[in-house]
């Protein structure tokens, strides 16, 4: 029976080294911060798929721990709150958009995240609305972005070079300007993440 065991462990090791465990427990992780109502379904749902089918694991935090409600009517339980967040833990940070991310555009907690994660080189990305935030934040001064069409003006008036792509990119900042982008939003963090 010892032998078995022994012979099963040899194996193991053998065919599975030690630096391929580590880097299954290693992680690389996503930070994805939804509105705690009215966040667009497709913007958080599609992203986070297509980063977890890449290997990451993806942690979803808002301002509250209750189930929030898409504006289609998907439900997410956050698993973080924003005081909670500890940028150096990601290797990017991703603004969900939807109606109900204007109640982020003013927000200390968040604008302090997003300015951190510039700070320590991190991706930051944001899509619909949530490039308002970004902007708002201080981090798109004199960069290339994008937004929901109707919020362009937020972005110019915050010194952004506003360009109206669906997904716009400028050093470790991708933006994208709605839910018919979030496919080509995650696969170009995705690129920026590589780099």
């Amino acid at each position: 029976m010892k032998r078995a065991v022994i012979l099963v462990l040899v194996c193991i090791i053998y065919f599975f080294p030690i630096n391929c465990f580590a880097g299954q427990m290693n992680t690389a992780r996503i930070l994805m911060i939804i509105a705690p109502y009215n966040f667009r379904d497709e913007e958080l749902f599609i992203p986070k798929r297509i980063f977890e089918d890449n290997g990451y694991e993806v942690v979803v935090a808002s301002s509250s721990l209750k189930t929030a409600r898409g504006m289609l009517g998907a439900l997410y339980k956050p698993e973080l709150l924003l005081k909670q967040v500890r940028v150096k833990d990601y290797k990017a940070i991703v603004l969900v958009g939807g109606s109900g991310s204007v109640v982020y555009f003013n927000n200390r907690i968040l604008h302090h995240i997003v300015r951190e994660a510039l700070k320590e080189h991190k991706v930051l990305g944001a899509i619909c609305l949530a490039p308002c935030i970004l902007a708002k934040a201080g981090v798109l001064k004199g960069k290339r972005a994008t937004v929901w069409y109707s919020a362009k003006e937020c972005l110019i008036k915050n010194g952004a070079i506003y360009t109206g792509k669906p997904v716009e990119v400028d050093g470790k900042i991708v933006t994208a300007s709605g839910p018919f982008a979030a496919r080509k939003f995650a696969h170009t963090i995705l690129k920026v993440l590589k780099k």
